[in-house]
């Protein structure tokens, strides 16, 4: 079964909320919109509208078709400076998961690549995984 057009939206924003570290409240206050309304795009009761689609990708710094072709692309657009762990490496923003040792970095693999992708490739269904 392949992914709806929806579902690759929910899902590269789902995987752009995760690269960053945001939350559906820290989406939800850049496009002017409450939690609820990001949490009800998110599960699938409501849908990302086209204008919707460009604020997101806006927020993230990404192309609206980035975001549109799914969660690796959205990825893979996704500036370096947006990426969770991004305020470690200058030294800002010690919060929560901002630590050091082994989960440190997590965000990327040995080359450098983003995990993201991985994980995304990882929650889709096993048919559009064979379908690649």
């Amino acid at each position: 079964m392949r992914m709806t057009s929806a579902d690759r939206v929910r899902t590269a924003v789902a995987a752009l909320l995760h690269a960053t570290g945001e939350s559906q409240t820290d989406l939800a206050a850049a496009l002017g919109v409450s939690q609820a309304q990001v949490s009800r795009r998110q599960s699938g009761s409501t849908a990302w509208s086209l204008d919707d689609c460009d604020a997101v990708a806006g927020h993230f710094g990404i192309d609206a078709l980035d975001l549109l072709a799914g969660p690796t692309r959205a990825s893979e657009a996704l500036p370096d400076a947006r990426r969770r762990g991004a305020d470690r490496r200058t030294g800002a923003g010690a919060g929560a998961g901002a630590g050091t040792g082994a989960g440190a970095g997590a965000g990327t693999g040995a080359a450098g690549q983003s995990a993201v992708p991985a994980l995304a490739a990882a929650a889709a269904p096993a048919s559009e995984g064979a379908a690649r």
